[in-house]
């Protein structure tokens, strides 16, 4: 019996959360690509009384192949947290991937600016952590935005 394409490029799992609590309550964006193909998305912000934000959508195998793509090309795999700033109460940033055997865990600040990744002890993997999470940011933005856009009449 031939293998799935999903079995053939091994395991993939990748979660991002970031976030705070404040005075408007507990403030996250958070995303996932999950094994059976599906994203989801929530995005929660209390400001002026908004309310969660929450979709979910099952990807082809294109899609999943290229979020493959932008992680392996950022070389995030060869990185290591223990010298990026602590979690403070500005907020938090965690990144978990499993891609086939390998399977990393990130949990940093958040990140204001490239200032910010200047300054810290090391921004050469800091730097490509932001970059990889501003890639995947939009990459997931767009599937959002492209799947459940209202078609004009």
């Amino acid at each position: 019996m031939a293998a799935t394409p999903a079995e053939e490029l091994g395991e993939f799992y990748v979660r991002y959360y970031v976030g705070h609590k404040g005075k408007f309550g507990h403030e996250f964006l958070e995303f996932e690509f999950r094994p059976d193909g599906k994203l989801r998305y929530a995005n929660n912000s209390n400001y002026k009384n908004d309310t969660m934000i929450r979709k979910e959508v099952f990807l082809t195998q294109a899609a999943l192949k290229e979020c493959r793509r932008i992680i392996t090309d950022s070389e995030i795999l060869k990185e290591d947290d223990n010298n990026w700033p602590e979690p403070d109460r500005i907020g938090r940033q965690e990144l978990e991937i499993v891609m086939g055997n390998e399977h990393i865990s990130f949990t940093t600040s958040k990140i204001g600016s490239l200032l910010d990744v200047q300054s810290s002890k090391d921004p050469e993997g800091l730097r490509i952590f932001y970059y990889l999470v501003q890639d995947l940011k939009c990459f997931v933005f767009s599937l959002i935005g492209l799947h459940f856009k209202i078609k004009p009449i």
